[in-house]
């Protein structure tokens, strides 16, 4: 389908950032967002591209009681040539269409949020930071504001979409990898089966602020999270997908109990190691193995991947009061390889040799 979206420029244009390698995460926005309503019986409608700035909302709005809301994660990249591209928008379109459902929020049709996303950035291009290890994220998002008390899905949503130049997710990775140290989490539980835990919503990451305040008590940037039936098993790290190299084999925890967030970087992470030749299982890891591995020298890596952060090595974990050591500390083989080919088919630095990266119809100057 053909869509024309109508554009508000902004008259108060922002500055921009001046330091490239300084953006952080989500510190600076565009000058623009997209907007689109939802109304039972007559569908999405009146897409639009606006100023970005704050609007109101009636603080009966459902959203602000019920949370009934879902968002999704996505960046765009300037290659060389400065054509904008992103990485496989699909699988962003596969996993909303399963956290709407989840969330009971009216479907999109199929290609609506890959132009939403293209118009949008057609307005703010000159925003998509061109430094080594920069991005411009992007933050599709949609709530219901209708105005009920009733526990029931609303019946007037909003679609909207942010951008914001980006460096790395975590300070220590700005210009380049660097392991941080994760506490495991053994009392608090980010999910549980039957649960949300594998859609995109807010409430997995509101209730997961606790633990990380405890991890900052343990110098540790993040934590570890633990399965919720025997708090035994390894399941994800923060908000990323988690990964453990130990013996030669790498292990991640299986999306069958519907505690883990799908991720995008998650699935082509095991189809790069496949194409590599590195062995990779899907199974139920516990911590006691990790940290037997770590005493006894076979705990080789441990990485998390996301779309933020793309590969996040690990050094150290703190398990009850005790320090872990993953290897010598550093950032290992496989982890590097990951990030070099990942980042460097998202930037167009690398060959796409899987035919992940999808351009738009949009250069930078």
């Amino acid at each position: 389908m053909s869509y024309n979206f109508p554009v508000t420029r902004t008259t108060h244009p922002k500055p921009r950032p001046e330091d490239e390698t300084k953006l952080g995460f989500a510190r600076y926005f565009t000058d623009h967002m997209f907007v689109m309503d939802y109304d039972e019986g007559q569908g999405w409608h009146d897409g639009r591209i606006v100023p970005h700035e704050p609007f109101l909302i009636e603080p009966a709005s459902c959203v602000l009681h019920y949370a009934q809301m879902m968002f999704e994660g996505m960046k765009a990249y300037r290659r060389p040539d400065g054509v904008i591209q992103l990485f496989r928008p699909d699988m962003n379109v596969k996993r909303m269409k399963n956290t709407n459902e989840r969330m009971c929020i009216p479907d999109l049709p199929d290609d609506l949020l890959v132009a939403a996303v293209e118009a949008l950035i057609k307005e703010d291009v000159d925003w998509v930071p061109s430094a080594p290890g920069t991005a411009l994220y992007i933050r599709p998002f949609i709530f219901g504001d209708e105005v009920s008390f009733s526990v029931l899905p609303a019946k007037h949503y909003k679609f909207m979409i942010i951008l914001s130049p980006t460096g790395s997710y975590y300070a220590a990775n700005d210009g380049g990898l660097a392991t941080t140290r994760i506490y495991v989490q053994d009392d608090y539980i980010r999910a549980a089966r039957g649960g949300t835990g594998y859609a995109k919503v807010g409430g997995n990451y509101g209730g997961g602020m606790r633990a990380s305040l405890d991890a900052m008590k343990y110098n540790c940037k993040d934590v570890l999270w633990l399965d919720a039936a025997e708090h035994k098993y390894v399941e994800e790290i923060g908000t990323s997908n988690a990964f453990f190299r130990i013996n030669d084999e790498v292990i991640t925890a299986p999306l069958d109990s519907g505690t883990i967030l799908p991720g995008i970087t998650r699935d082509s992470v095991i189809q790069l190691l496949q194409k590599f030749g590195i062995k990779i299982t899907q199974r139920k890891l516990s911590i006691d193995e990790i940290c037997e591995a770590s005493k006894d020298g076979s705990l080789q890596e441990i990485f998390a991947s996301g779309t933020a952060a793309v590969i996040s090595p690990i050094g150290w974990l703190n398990y009850k009061g005790t320090d872990y050591q993953v290897a010598d500390g550093k950032v290992g083989p496989v982890a590097q390889k990951l990030y070099d080919n990942l980042y460097g088919m998202q930037t167009g630095a690398v060959e796409d040799f899987m035919g992940w990266t999808y351009p738009l119809n949009v250069k930078a100057e």
